[in-house]
């Protein structure tokens, strides 16, 4: 049976999260597998309609994690991507049929430039939509279908395949602006020409998936729910290739602060939404920007006199929201050396990071060495040391001690003791500053070919004794990986991040790709 929307279906907007695959696919952003089943628990507690956990066909790494995720999934409907052919959509359908709600979601590429990639006529990709979005629907009765770089596609060919995939069985039909290019009102008509001209739209969902090329991607999914839409594609913090996509925190609080002119609803429990921002962050390895929209951390500072003392006689004067409501929030408690167990939980708990006692364990001994050198430990340090990329179980790389001579006179000098695969091994290296010594001494322990392609650093808080957080991306063989850790000690904190990077690095080696290329551009035999 067709999935018909009711009337009060009509005034809801489905969330289709795509943090799990589209953003994973932001250079450097790779998560691991337990990271990726973090991140899908956090979802679907929060009530996320529907995630894409990734594209099975990828990787064994791709399909294990989206088979577990669909297992363990509570309440969301755990859909998987397959590009327009039986051998992707079948183990598709094999990673997401454990799923209470499995969904399948298929596309292909409909714009001149994108048909020219398979070689196929209009009529032949017609053929293959059709074949292909019924295999799906034979499968599993909640199947999606995208025409990819829809908003080029010739009107005519676009009305023509939607038709085909809603008769073959389509029961939500995505409209992709792959490329970023249109705008706020061409996203509308274009939802709004579709649903009046396409037999059979009536009976299904439109979805809209924006990135954000020109920076219009929130707008872009709203005007698409003005036109019609009833589905919006986005990821936690905008997290995609590119410029991103959709934010989901933005298109969620614009819909509930601004529900006088847009009366629709999401399921969101909008509370969450700054543990889950600070956790993508925190796995992926991209920081969000001071000046992001809802989760950044400026967002609800306020350091002009006027606006200040707006605040302060009402915080309705320069605040459209609270920050309680997007799980913002400030409590009495200091945390130092004498902390316990107890208040660390709480102060965690209150900053949105709920830990399991293993957890919470290995954090706690890592927050004592912290509050041994700093007299008082902030908000933004144990963020920090929340966001610091390490996996003990998996790890095997690790700094064991670090000794650095530096100054004007030189050389800069490094002494490290690396374990590698849990045998310690020691150098003395010298470099163009404490920081390329110390990676000069990493590269001479565990020799490798990969290419530093970023190095930042960012003071967590004021002072000089602030934790210093630095990001590390490396490239090998067009893997790309990013590693984060904190420290006191800004070179200790380089090292961490730097070995961090190679373990990921390492992960990425050992994962075997099926043979093509993950962005979708590779089109094989439909068979």
């Amino acid at each position: 049976m067709r999935q018909t929307m009711s009337t009060s279906q009509k005034d809801k907007v489905v969330i289709f999260d795509t943090t799990l695959r589209d953003g994973e696919q932001s250079p450097g952003a790779t998560m691991s597998h337990s990271e990726k089943l973090e991140i899908a628990g956090l979802l679907d507690d929060m009530g996320v309609d529907i995630i894409e956990a990734g594209f099975p066909i990828a990787s064994e790494g791709d399909f294990r994690a989206v088979s577990e995720i669909a297992k363990n999934a509570r309440n969301s409907v755990i859909c998987g991507l397959a590009r327009a052919n039986f051998g992707d959509i079948d183990r598709c359908w094999e990673a997401v049929k454990h799923a209470k709600q499995p969904r399948i979601h298929t596309f292909i590429g409909t714009s001149p430039l994108h048909r020219a990639i398979p070689n196929l006529t209009m009529d032949e990709m017609a053929e293959r939509i059709h074949d292909t979005v019924s295999h799906a629907r034979n499968l599993c009765d909640n199947v999606q279908w995208s025409p990819m770089d829809a908003t080029r596609t010739e009107e005519d060919y676009l009305c023509r395949t939607v038709e085909i995939a809603i008769k073959a069985g389509a029961t939500t039909i995505n409209i992709p602006d792959t490329v970023g290019y249109t705008a706020p009102v061409e996203s509308a008509e274009l939802i709004r020409m579709l649903i009046n001209k396409v037999p059979g739209a009536d009976e299904i969902v439109f979805a809209t998936h924006c990135h954000n090329d020109l920076g219009m991607a929130t707008a872009n999914s709203l005007a698409a729910v003005e036109g019609g839409a009833r589905q919006i594609e986005c990821t936690i913090n905008g997290l995609g290739e590119r410029a991103g996509n959709t934010a989901l925190e933005e298109v969620v609080m614009a819909l509930k602060v601004r529900g006088d002119i847009m009366p629709f609803s999401t399921g969101i429990d909008t509370t969450k939404l700054m543990n889950i921002s600070r956790r993508v962050a925190a796995v992926s390895g991209f920081a969000v920007q001071y000046n992001k929209a809802i989760v950044g951390k400026n967002a609800f500072a306020h350091e002009s006199g006027i606006h200040q003392d707006g605040m302060l006689k009402n915080a309705e004067t320069f605040e459209i929201m609270r920050p309680e409501d997007v799980g913002l929030t400030e409590t009495n408690i200091v945390m130092g050396k004498h902390s316990g167990r107890a208040a660390l939980r709480s102060k965690l708990e209150n900053l949105g990071f709920e830990l399991g006692d293993n957890q919470l364990k290995d954090v706690f001994v890592r927050f004592k060495e912290l509050a041994d050198r700093k007299k008082e430990v902030f908000d933004d340090d144990l963020v920090a040391l929340m966001r610091t990329t390490s996996d003990p179980e998996s790890d095997r790389l690790s700094v064991k001690s670090l000794r650095v001579v530096c100054g004007t006179d030189g050389p800069q000098e490094a002494a490290l003791t690396l374990s590698v695969d849990g045998e310690d091994r020691s150098t003395t290296a010298t470099g163009d500053g404490p920081v390329d010594a110390t990676f000069n001494a990493v590269k001479e322990l565990f020799e490798h070919d990969a290419r530093l392609q970023l190095y930042q650093v960012h003071a967590v808080t004021e002072g000089t004794d602030a934790q210093a957080t630095v990001s590390v991306r490396l490239e090998e063989d067009g893997k790309i990986v990013t590693g984060q850790s904190a420290d006191t000690d800004t070179v200790v904190a380089s090292a961490k991040a730097y070995v961090s990077a190679l373990n990921r690095l390492l992960v990425r080696r050992e994962q075997t790709e099926v043979g093509y290329d993950i962005k979708g551009v590779g089109y094989k035999d439909v068979s």
